[in-house]
């Protein structure tokens, strides 16, 4: 009987009704959202409120840390509305062509333009497209991007089918029951398109640091505008400035934009070799990361398979007739999974067998069979198609089966004929990559739904430290057997897509920070769970949204690259935000100081602007390009004050002592504050050294640029920045603190490098 399908009035009223097999749902932020998020945060507030503020007294000049802030802005909305476009962009299906019966007609439409209802016909490599139930006929089904389970799935007449699915072989006619956001794999789509913040250290210690500075800047900057006008009776536009003055310099306004910056650099260069960042922040939490889990195909092998070893059950005469037989046959079958590819290739004959009777490969039976008039032709498991005597008489293929290859029998009425010696091709440079994986101290981790012998021997073969360590996870029933093996075992074989991440949940417990690489739908929860999450490009579009890095040429050594400029990001930011927290910390001393002892604050929001900008700005921007590959130890947090509280209290104490010898000796207040934005400049420099020792010739040259740049500018630019000329006594004065400040730093460094010495003894 003929298949009606549905009719073209029945099509139009389904679309109508919104019955179309389009997925909908975007991601949580709307473009309005993003940009508002950016926009008006409480930062830009008060740099807005500051502005104003200068804006009405006048002070124009004073306006210099305007263009870092709306710089920032603009690069945080760019970002984020990127992000967007690749998460709302994600497909789980790809856009192709199905032949559909409508109106007793066959026809070709694409995935996009089919309703509920429809009548699709399905051959050997199609991917479904959308829920269904099958009508007739019999086809063998990867569900493997959904569940994890390698083996295919033999679908009859009523069977389900779930979208994202793929035919290996057979044909059947799907009727579609699901469309859209309503199938089985926009669920999924859903699931991976939400976004997910995952904050890493560094983002976190910096957000401290902002945090901090935005509770305390409100009363500070109140309190010295009070003092300024009703103590110290200073007038109102002298006042603002000076206040605006401690207010930015207690900002770190250019920290966010040098982290957006160094990201955005090693984006880029990262693109450049085919590897994708949906998240910048991804190449830190993979620099830190001290265990990786990854599966055995896509990383230690590829999906292609090759035809090892053909091992003869007979006399060499019979062997090659027996040779031509299996290439007519896997020529014959309508197979088409990895594994009969890897033969067809490796014969690239296209005779094919005369017969009565076929049948694909069924996952129940574990083999393909042809019948001819006088003989009947199997292919498949050895364990389902021959005697266990057969297995266990050939030493060859013992020896085979003790290293983990996987071996297919081709027989002759229930006689072996033949024995295929199939394997994954490792990847060419597998062991390279692991190798040094394994010298940054990343423990590797195997998680594979195949044999554990198998993996482990495979593992062997790269060189993965303690791959004889394995395990069948199919005995692994409770969360404590899971956190048990975590500790004993580095391969993990026969694990289903529900264990995944109860594995890096374990890691985790263990204080571990653990990435995650994954190619399947099944994958994505954990992948989630993991501090890092890699995808292999070849894998699921639903992996591949749901990942923060994504191997777009599926090639397993651009982990090397990645976290190389991780490190580096991690180290070279370290070193800047150091830089920047030591402005931080010597305005909130001053200002505090200035409060409390009732004198002005001596320096303008211009003069801080022209500090920031060569003691922090420029030396952290030119240091981000620096390659730096050790990997960082401790905190972030504390590695940043460790060096920029010493640094501060000595910059502070030496200011605040020759404000008052300034006084004492009746030395203007204006040459004052030059003196003090050169031995502030002094103590800047001296803290850059400190952080890059022993420096070399590129550090070198970024601290002379520096040091040149604000001599030049503030003798060029004296008027702009308030820089007035130095008195004989004020010189005098200058260089006696210089030359104290300096022998305090080299006490201090020395102090400091015999407490580093012992901490790591």
């Amino acid at each position: 009987m003929k298949e009606r399908g549905l009719t073209k009035l029945e099509v139009e009223e389904l679309i109508s009704n919104g019955k179309i097999n389009t997925i909908k749902c975007k991601t949580d932020k709307t473009v309005l959202e993003i940009i508002s998020s950016n926009v008006f945060t409480y930062f830009n507030l008060i740099f807005l409120i500051l502005a104003l503020l200068l804006i009405i007294v006048g002070a124009f000049k004073n306006l210099l840390f305007l263009p870092v802030v709306i710089s920032n802005t603009l690069i945080g909305v760019y970002q984020q509305l990127k992000a967007k476009k690749i998460l709302d962009e994600l497909a789980l299906l790809d856009i192709r062509e199905y032949i559909v019966i409508r109106d007793y007609k066959e026809e070709k439409l694409s995935s996009n333009e089919l309703v509920l209802g429809d009548l699709v016909r399905l051959e050997s490599g199609s991917q479904i497209p959308a829920d269904g139930i099958v009508i007739s006929g019999e086809a063998n089904v990867n569900e493997s991007l959904l569940t994890g389970e390698a083996d295919d799935v033999l679908k009859e007449k009523g069977s389900i089918l779930k979208s994202g699915s793929f035919v290996v072989s057979g044909n059947v006619l799907m009727k579609i029951t699901n469309v859209g956001d309503d199938s089985y794999v926009s669920k999924l789509t859903k699931e991976a398109k939400r976004i997910k913040e995952h904050k890493t250290e560094m983002i976190r210690g910096i957000e401290t640091i902002i945090a901090v500075a935005g509770i305390i800047i409100i009363p500070i900057g109140i309190a010295l505008l009070y003092q300024a006008i009703f103590i110290n009776q200073i007038e109102f536009k002298e006042a603002i400035i000076s206040m605006v003055a401690a207010i930015v310099g207690m900002i770190p306004e250019g920290l966010y934009l040098l982290v957006t910056v160094a990201l955005s650099i090693s984006t880029i260069k990262l693109s450049r070799i085919k590897v994708l960042l949906h998240d910048m922040r991804s190449i830190e939490s993979l620099a830190r990361v001290d265990v990786l889990c990854v599966d055995k195909t896509g990383t230690i092998t590829s999906n292609d398979m090759r035809v090892l070893n053909i091992i003869p059950c007979t006399n060499k005469k019979e062997f090659d007739d027996n040779k031509n037989l299996l290439s007519k046959y896997i020529m014959t079958i309508p197979d088409n999974n990895s594994t009969v590819k890897s033969i067809r290739k490796y014969f690239n004959i296209n005779e094919k067998m005369d017969y009565i009777e076929l049948h694909p490969f069924n996952s129940k039976r574990k083999y393909s069979e042809i019948k001819t008039n006088d003989s009947v032709y199997r292919l498949g498991a050895p364990e389902y198609l021959l005697k266990e005597k057969h297995l266990n008489n050939n030493k060859e293929i013992k020896e085979y089966m003790e290293k983990g290859k996987r071996i297919l029998a081709f027989t002759k009425n229930d006689k072996p004929l033949l024995f295929i010696i199939i394997e994954n091709e490792l990847r060419h440079n597998a062991k390279e990559t692991f190798n040094y994986l394994q010298k940054q101290g990343i423990n590797i981790k195997i998680i594979s739904g195949d044999n554990p012998v198998t993996v482990s021997k495979i593992a062997q073969e790269v060189n993965i430290k303690d791959a004889d360590k394995y395990i069948d996870a199919s005995i692994l029933n409770t969360k404590e057997d899971i956190k048990k093996a975590v500790k004993n075992y580095t391969v993990f074989g026969r694990v289903i897509p529900e264990q995944k991440k109860l594995i890096i949940e374990a890691i985790k417990e263990e204080k571990l920070k653990v990435a995650m690489t994954g190619d399947g739908v099944n994958d994505i929860l954990a992948m989630k769970e993991a501090d890092c999450s890699i995808a292999i490009g070849e894998g699921s579009d639903a992996a591949r949204g749901a990942a923060q890095v994504v191997l777009l040429d599926n090639d397993f050594s651009h982990m090397k690259k990645i976290i190389a400029e991780g490190r580096k990001n991690i180290n070279n930011i370290t070193r800047s935000a150091t830089l920047f927290l030591y402005k931080n910390i010597f305005s909130l001393l001053l200002a505090l100081f200035s409060i409390i002892t009732v004198f002005n604050y001596p320096f303008k929001p211009m003069q801080v602007s022209m500090i920031s900008f060569f003691n922090i700005g420029l030396p952290a921007f030119l240091l981000t390009f620096e390659p730096n590959y050790k990997k960082q130890k401790g905190r972030f947090i504390k590695n940043v004050l460790t060096s920029a509280i010493p640094a501060s209290i000595i910059s502070f104490l030496a200011i605040t002592v020759m404000i008052s010898v300034g006084n004492i000796f009746n030395i203007p207040i204006t040459e004052v504050s030059t003196v003090a934005i050169y031995l502030l400049s002094v103590v800047g420099f001296n803290l850059l050294w400190f952080i890059t020792r022993p420096m070399n010739k590129y550090e070198t040259t970024v601290l002379s640029i520096c040091v040149i740049g604000i001599l030049v500018i503030s003798r060029l630019f004296s008027s702009i920045f308030d820089m007035k000329d130095i008195s004989f006594n004020s010189g005098i004065l200058c260089m006696i603190f210089i030359l104290i400040v300096l022998i305090i730093i080299q006490e201090v460094t020395s102090l400091l490098d015999n407490l580093s010495k012992k901490s790591v003894k």
